[in-house]
């Protein structure tokens, strides 16, 4: 089904346009701290072992580790040599976009969906302007699909043409009618992603985290023990700050009641999500999906200035 102008303009549709223009505003960010590897940039993690990439192969020298004798090298020359390790883990990054059915809601300005995939966009262009890796990963009624970790800007054309690409597919799929319970548990889907990253990496979602499935709490758990796991936890204008009044809710067929939001509502709780999510060893940052472009970027800046003094501490 062919884009029209009104979905652009709405807020609706993923424009691979508007996607590779945001790297012009991550241009400019300022380093705001150096990661505890010493690299700039706020993507890092523990270092485990010595890395994954060969720097080099050069001679055995007192001190080296024997587990890292290169057996061809050694055995045609005759003396002893070592791989060399570059640890490159802590700047590849894999970008998960859930672009199932509940994110296509919106009150202002996008849909969850469409925020999803600028605050990803966003985050993919920081990370190969800083020399890193990137992958992607979506999540859909349909399943999952993705792109392997590469870096260079090419690579993040690929993940906006990803992006856009699976967007326009699963929304077209979303205004078809089918009921509730469309959503495939999240649960399920995220275990997929703890395969496609080495050791040390980043895993970083955006989602509103809706139908979460039963074992989403440890699958997120084990996720965290191995990578750097950060959530973009997007919400909606409405849900934020809704404005104040009588309110039905129920289920989509059913009205069970109305109930009061606003100043006069009692016991209102503040969303226990990102408390949660800190508990589990998971990285969050709050995403209001009717932000502009730079306000999006303004809340990046502070979570990846937060993220790196957290690590240091």
């Amino acid at each position: 089904m062919p884009v029209s102008t009104d979905d652009r303009e709405s807020g609706t549709w993923v424009d691979p346009g508007h996607l590779l223009h945001l790297r012009h505003l991550v241009a400019h960010w300022p380093e705001i701290a150096l990661a505890t590897t010493g690299r700039p940039g706020g993507f890092t993690s523990k270092r485990r072992g010595s890395g994954l990439e060969i720097l080099e192969v050069r001679p055995f020298a007192e001190g080296d580790d024997s587990r890292h004798l290169d057996a061809m090298t050694t055995a045609r020359t005759g003396k002893r040599h070592v791989r060399v390790y570059h640890d490159e883990r802590e700047r590849a990054a894999l970008l998960i976009a859930d672009f199932r059915p509940s994110m296509f809601w919106g009150t202002r300005r996008r849909l969850k969906s469409v925020a999803a995939a600028e605050v990803l966009a966003l985050t993919g262009w920081r990370i190969v302007g800083a020399g890193g890796k990137v992958g992607l990963m979506t999540l859909a009624a349909d399943g999952t699909t993705g792109l392997p970790l590469k870096d260079r800007d090419r690579s993040m054309a690929r993940i906006v043409g990803g992006l856009s690409g699976v967007h326009g597919t699963a929304l077209d799929s979303a205004r078809v009618p089918r009921g509730e319970g469309t959503d495939p548990p999240l649960d399920a889907l995220l275990v997929r992603a703890g395969k496609r990253l080495p050791a040390g990496a980043s895993l970083i979602l955006a989602s509103a985290l809706d139908t979460p499935g039963p074992n989403l709490s440890e699958v997120l758990g084990t996720l965290a023990r191995r990578f750097r796991v950060m959530v973009y936890l997007i919400r909606d204008a409405f849900e934020i700050a809704p404005p104040p009044g009588l309110y039905p809710h129920g289920s989509r067929t059913q009205i069970a009641g109305r109930a009061w939001i606003g100043p006069r509502a009692k016991g209102v709780r503040p969303d226990p999500l990102p408390d949660w999510l800190r508990d589990l060893g998971v990285e969050v940052t709050v995403i209001d999906a009717s932000a502009e472009d730079k306000m999006l970027l303004a809340t990046l800046e502070t979570a990846a200035w937060e993220g790196a003094h957290a690590h240091r501490s």
